[in-house]
């Protein structure tokens, strides 16, 4: 695929192409069209949002946790980046570091006593 088809169509079409990719397991092809959707909109969290789960899913890590790292800076109750950050700051080994972002999450979603 050339860079030509990430690019194709609007903002909204390609929002609809990428969440298809995901949905389909094709985590990278998924990231390179949300990659120009977050340039082209980075005010939106949605589409940072799926593109750090993309990240997530295709093991580029601290791609994730750059895009987490941006959501939560845009929205801090974002329950899901929190429990996400947490995740893949412990798949990089960062377990510490991890568990603040893991108790805020629970404690967003009332799933504080399971910590």
């Amino acid at each position: 695929m050339t860079e030509t088809y990430y690019t194709h169509g609007s903002p909204a079409e390609r929002w609809d192409r990428a969440g298809l990719f995901f949905d389909a397991k094709d985590y990278i092809t998924a990231a390179h069209i949300l990659e120009g959707l977050v340039d082209e909109v980075p005010e939106q969290v949605a589409p940072r949002l799926l593109l750090a789960r993309a990240y997530y899913h295709s093991a580029q890590l601290w791609r994730a946790e750059t895009e987490l790292r941006a959501v939560l800076e845009r929205d801090p109750v974002e329950s899901y980046a929190q429990l996400m950050l947490g995740r893949t700051l412990q798949r990089q080994g960062r377990a510490e570091e991890a568990t603040r972002y893991l108790r805020i999450a629970a404690a967003m979603t009332g799933e504080a006593d399971s910590i």
